[in-house]
């Protein structure tokens, strides 16, 4: 694999460089750097104000084909975007569920009109998305969910609940799992749809965490409503699809975590230099394999994107090396810190971001898939291992 630039991405790096410089002016200046773990709250107009801006001139949906609004960048040219978007400490962006998991998904199982209704949206940051998948009895065990949607004439009518669904009060659409067949059990008879999130059947109650912030919501369906053409693929089939949103979400999406990780990492070097830290051989060998890790991470994100297909199992190795290569990172942050890493900025419960960070990733090896269903799906579906046994 050749990470340097040709000739032709050398351009294209120098043309996003110098767009970033001309336009993180003014109030976007301002924005620098707001948002990512246990930020999400903040600066959202402005951000928001800034993702369309992208989207006015071409910087949304990269890699997506032409036809449905993209650039068809190149896998290389994207990492390249995230790079320097990340070296410009521009603010984390909050049309990424749309652009990254569900854009993704339609085009590659959506209908003709699905694409043609929603993709203008997701491009345009004109729509905003949430995933409902995890439910209070099926986080990582996904496959049993009891979230029910039935037919009634041209529309599907859903009733249950949803948990630690990112960004849910400020989504337009939610794509969600549910069983449509209750004869059907574990995966079979599930599928997945698109339902609106502004209606008088859907109740979002935020989730206050450990880092003060309530970006994690419940969802509760009541007789919601969505029409009957909003099923991605066939009725009964959502497995296969809400795997592929999986996939998708452990391959491109990773791109734009390691912008926030690689800041993160710059911010937790500067400060070990600033108080004395780098001093310590200790921590400072902790943050050059940091930075290593990182790289072998992006390594093998370009792998896995550079594959024929959408990304299948292999992308739970994926999810394995970003969590715990996360969760290490807020730890490593509290240690470079030291003892002044224990008192709060101010009362009642004043975090600085240091120590969002420690709070906050101790979940992500959890949400998302934990690691002990990321390494049975290596074990069972890529080296080919038997099955654990089943209850």
């Amino acid at each position: 694999m050749d990470l340097t630039d040709n000739a032709e991405e050398a351009a294209f790096r120098r043309d996003v460089r110098d767009w970033l410089a001309e336009h993180l002016t003014g109030e976007f200046a301002a924005a620098r750097g707001l948002g990512g773990p246990g930020r999400e709250h903040e600066g959202f107009d402005v951000r928001l104000a800034w993702d369309r801006l992208l989207a006015d001139h071409g910087w949304t949906c990269l890699g997506w084909p032409r036809e449905f609004g993209g650039r068809e960048a190149t896998v290389q040219q994207q990492v390249i975007f995230h790079e320097e978007y990340a070296r410009a400490n521009a603010p984390v962006r909050v049309g990424h569920i749309g652009e990254e998991l569900l854009g993704p998904t339609l085009i590659a199982f959506g209908t003709p009109e699905q694409q043609r209704r929603f993709l203008p949206g997701i491009v345009g940051v004109r729509e905003l998305w949430c995933q409902g998948y995890s439910e209070p009895g099926a986080g990582s065990d996904l496959a049993g969910v009891s979230t029910t949607a039935h037919r009634d004439g041209d529309e599907w009518v859903i009733n249950g609940q949803k948990v630690w669904t990112s960004m849910a009060h400020v989504a337009d659409w939610c794509f969600v799992l549910a069983r449509t067949d209750p004869t059907q059990q574990r995966h079979r008879g599930l599928s997945y749809l698109l339902v609106p999130m502004d209606q008088p059947g859907v109740q979002v109650r935020p989730i206050v965490q450990l880092t003060g912030t309530s970006e994690f919501n419940e969802v509760f369906f009541d007789d919601a409503r969505t029409d009957a053409g909003n099923v991605v693929g066939e009725v009964g089939s959502g497995w296969q699809v809400a795997m592929g949103t999986l996939g998708f979400e452990r391959g491109v999406g990773t791109i734009d975590q390691q912008v926030v990780f690689r800041r993160e990492l710059a911010g937790i070097t500067a400060m070990a230099r600033e108080n004395g830290a780098i001093d310590d051989p200790l921590l400072r060998d902790r943050i050059a394999r940091a930075w290593v890790d990182l790289e072998a991470l992006r390594c093998t994100v370009l792998r896995t994107l550079g594959a024929a297909g959408p990304p299948g199992a292999e992308s739970s190795v994926i999810k394995l090396l970003w969590a715990n290569f996360h969760r290490g990172l807020g730890e490593l942050a509290m240690d470079v810190a030291g003892a002044g890493g224990l008192l709060a900025e101010e009362e009642p419960y004043g975090l600085d971001s240091w120590q969002r960070l420690f709070l906050f990733t101790r979940a992500d090896t959890i949400y998302g898939g934990s690691n002990e269903i990321q390494r049975n799906i290596i074990a069972e579906r890529v080296l080919g291992l038997p099955r654990e046994p089943r209850p």
